[in-house]
């Protein structure tokens, strides 16, 4: 272990700076806890708001990467494999916005699968990028990541492409062949952007997929927060090679980042990193024993399926369960589970529901989903769900590109009314976050019978993106 991966500097500055004996002329308003309410400051202690500090000369800056920050954003790279990496306050979606900001431009093509995250729809309408969609494999209702020989055809068709996009892994861990999605890229001397949001552990463990820098990826995403020790919001992106200039995404994060980053949110990002270099392979060697307990208990309950890729790798920690042979659907089980049973879920879905297990997991945690889903079992069966195919990726026309639809005249309409009409809007269903609808892309008959599925769930499940969550009626383009 390198002497240097011990070493937490930010941490380190901020806890001195925090306790400097200073009268204090500089934000936020309360004044390093000296000002805030007594609510927060009883709950959630002092010491937190002394560290919520702006700033200051003894940090650096995060544009462009400077001081202290940039030490520990140094590290980082070290520590994953990246040439550089920058801290996202801003959550992975300041990232991926910024990789494609940093290598399209309006009027460019860039190749994705249909099941990006929504987050990838507002980087299109920003830089004014024009997406050639794919469609991702799927594997018992699940969609998983794009062939290499779909995107090898996507590629020869579209060969003044200026980048590739792909999600590796999923939302429920699959992992394509990205060695070959890159070597396929890299071809045409193009960057592969990943959205390697729920993969941030994957270089700490030999037993877990190989990260997305070690198979060729230019740049890479990712949700420090979902699957190792840093805050929610706190997340960091990574570029190797030469394909594409630092100075660009640097450029980029300007615009979509924060001019006040949290400090605290970026000391986790720092500790995150210091954990995983000094005990990153221990802690998710446990996680993964118990990932592989769950799964063989799981799987002695009757009718109950743990969802195993055919193909494809998977992320062993993360379990995704079908119990339509009880009669339930994702939705009905993660509302018996949280309710009634003091189990939550990450991810609820018609067929499925999907569940993060990370260090953080004890094995009492993992007791209580088991003895769970054995009441599940014995007190809540139906009749069998005859599984529909809801999470097929649909690929409809898209007449006129995002940044066209989100600029455009636009007027609401009812939802049966919306047939062959151009959205003007995203329809995304959250968690996972991959919509359904998106801005400029024809309402064909097909994604309505989808929408329809989604309507009759009512509040049990939140449908963002558009003006109207019920979808009673959708906002399209103007008619002329």
């Amino acid at each position: 272990m390198p002497d240097r991966q011990t070493q937490t500097p930010l941490i380190d500055a901020i806890k001195a700076v925090s306790h400097q004996s200073l009268a204090i002329f500089y934000v936020p308003g309360h004044k390093r806890g000296q000002g805030i309410s007594s609510h927060l400051k009883d709950w959630l202690g002092e010491e937190l708001f002394r560290a919520d500090l702006p700033e200051l000369p003894e940090f650096g800056s995060l544009f462009p990467p400077q001081g202290i920050i940039r030490e520990a954003q140094e590290l980082a790279a070290e520590a994953f494999g990246a040439r550089q990496t920058w801290f996202l306050a801003n959550g992975s979606t300041s990232g991926i916005v910024a990789a494609i900001l940093a290598t399209c431009g309006d009027g460019d093509k860039i190749i994705m699968p249909r099941n990006v995250h929504k987050s990838a729809i507002s980087g299109l309408v920003l830089s004014g990028a024009i997406p050639i969609f794919v469609t991702p494999e799927c594997d018992r209702n699940l969609a998983t990541s794009i062939s290499p020989q779909t995107l090898k055809a996507a590629l020869k068709e579209h060969p003044d492409a200026k980048a590739v996009m792909v999600v590796y892994p999923t939302y429920h861990g699959i992992c394509g062949d990205l060695a070959a999605i890159a070597s396929l890229v890299h071809e045409y001397n193009i960057p592969l952007l990943v959205d390697e949001a729920h993969g941030a552990h994957f270089a700490f463990h030999p037993n877990l997929p190989s990260s997305a820098l070690s198979l060729g990826a230019d740049i890479a995403v990712q949700s420090t927060h979902k699957t190792l020790g840093a805050m929610t919001q706190a997340s960091m992106l990574h570029l190797q090679g030469d394909r594409i200039s630092p100075n660009r995404i640097t450029n980029a994060l300007r615009l979509v980042q924060s001019t006040s980053p949290n400090h605290i949110l970026l000391a986790s990002l720092d500790a995150a990193r210091h954990q995983m270099a000094t005990q990153g392979e221990e802690l998710l060697e446990s996680a993964l024993n118990l990932a592989e307990e769950v799964r063989d208990r799981l799987a002695k309950i009757p009718d109950l399926v743990v969802f195993e890729p055919t193909h494809a790798t998977i992320d062993r920690t993360r379990i995704a369960i079908d119990a339509t042979q009880l009669g339930l659907t994702g939705f009905a089980t993660d509302e018996i589970l949280y309710n009634k049973l003091g189990v939550t879920a990450e991810l609820p879905e018609l067929q499925y529901l999907t569940f993060v297990l990370t260090f953080g997991n004890t094995k009492e945690d993992c007791d209580r989903l088991i003895k769970a889903y054995q009441i599940l079992n014995q007190k809540h069966r139906q009749p069998p769900i005859l599984p529909t195919s809801s999470h097929s990726p649909i690929l409809p026309i898209s007449p006129i590109s995002p940044r066209e639809a989100y600029f455009a005249p636009t007027e609401t309409v009812a939802f049966d009314r919306a047939g062959d009409r151009i959205s003007a809007e995203l329809v995304c269903p959250y968690p996972p976050g991959i919509p359904l609808l998106m801005p400029g892309e024809a309402i064909s008959l097909s994604v309505l019978d989808r929408l329809q599925q989604f309507r009759t769930l009512g509040t049990t499940i939140n449908i963002e993106g558009c003006s109207d969550p019920t979808l009673k009626t959708l906002k399209v383009i103007a008619n002329n």
